[in-house]
């Protein structure tokens, strides 16, 4: 078994400036959003919405996803640890929660939970929406895309970490996480679901690029939701992490259920046009967009002098 299985030994560190360590992870995460970015600046192009917009959403998402995979890792994962006194400390650790240095070095933080990065989501596409009036529905179907390549990115920052592993296998493309101590092959589960994402991506953006974006809102957000969630859910079964005392299902499954019901009932509503179509079914919002335009104006005309000077 141990001749057939791979030795993983990878520095998840890629190179250091000082005491400060580039890791893969943060590798992945940035190019997640340089990616994302690139693939809804087109698409927003395509279906001529302003890029204005694009720019302040990349914030929005950025402080959701961090926050919110944060949190939910925390919450949901090592509650006692962050929040309790009930660990060898006798304390909680809830200052750790957003810091990201260890004994004076950083480290970054060494856990994010996809369900976290969901909840956060929604949270700020409901702020986004109550600001901008760009209809949510139709910008989920659009940033699903770009999500399940994130999410692949992510998962394979945690292999490079030595991170988020499972069960023992004796399956030929098992992992000896060297780093970690371990000493018998385990199921790569981070590669599994860095794949599992990445065939999603490609099947939802070749959906829209076929579609070129005429299609009932909300089907391809719900159909995402019950595609990632639920090959989350079958992942669960090779993992170790999680156990929920007298439950038979990790906590990574039972926070997928409701998302897979509510990824079908979504499915159900868009194709029956329970949600409205189009990108400002309700008209944009006048005062931001003159904003937006008095500062385009300015900018030209400075760009005007800049060359009338040389």
């Amino acid at each position: 078994m141990l001749d057939l299985a791979i030795q993983w030994n990878v520095d998840p560190v890629i190179f250091h400036i000082g005491s400060f360590g580039v890791r893969w992870y943060s590798m992945g995460f940035l190019l997640a959003f340089l990616l994302g970015y690139y693939i809804l600046s087109s698409i927003f192009k395509r279906e001529k919405v302003r890029s204005e917009y694009l720019e302040t959403l990349l914030l929005y998402m950025f402080l959701a996803i961090l926050v919110g995979a944060r949190l939910g890792h925390c919450i949901f994962y090592d509650y006692d640890y962050f929040f309790t006194s009930n660990n060898p400390a006798g304390r909680s650790h809830v200052v750790e929660v957003f810091w990201p240095f260890r004994n004076g070095h950083f480290t970054g933080f060494s856990g994010l939970a996809s369900h976290g990065a969901a909840i956060g989501i929604f949270l700020a596409l409901w702020l986004y929406w109550k600001k901008y009036r760009l209809n949510a529905w139709w910008l989920l179907d659009r940033l699903a895309i770009v999500v399940a390549l994130g999410g692949m990115f992510i998962r394979i920052g945690n292999l490079f970490n030595s991170e988020i592993y499972g069960t023992e296998t004796s399956l030929p493309w098992g992992f000896v996480f060297l780093r970690e101590g371990e000493t018998v092959p385990k199921h790569p589960t981070g590669l599994y679901e860095a794949l599992a994402y990445l065939l999603i991506f490609i099947v939802s953006y070749c959906f829209y690029r076929r579609r070129k974006g005429q299609f009932r809102t909300g089907t391809l957000f719900g159909w995402w939701l019950v595609a990632l969630f639920g090959a989350r859910f079958l992942i669960e079964f090779v993992k170790t992490n999680g156990v929920v005392a007298g439950s038979p299902l990790l906590m990574g499954q039972l926070l997928s259920l409701p998302l897979i019901v509510g990824g079908l009932v979504i499915a159900w509503l868009g194709h029956r046009e329970k949600f409205p179509q189009g990108p400002f079914p309700q008209g944009e919002v006048k005062e931001i967009t003159r904003k937006w335009d008095e500062k385009a104006e300015k900018e030209r005309l400075k760009n005007e002098q800049k060359k009338k000077k040389q």
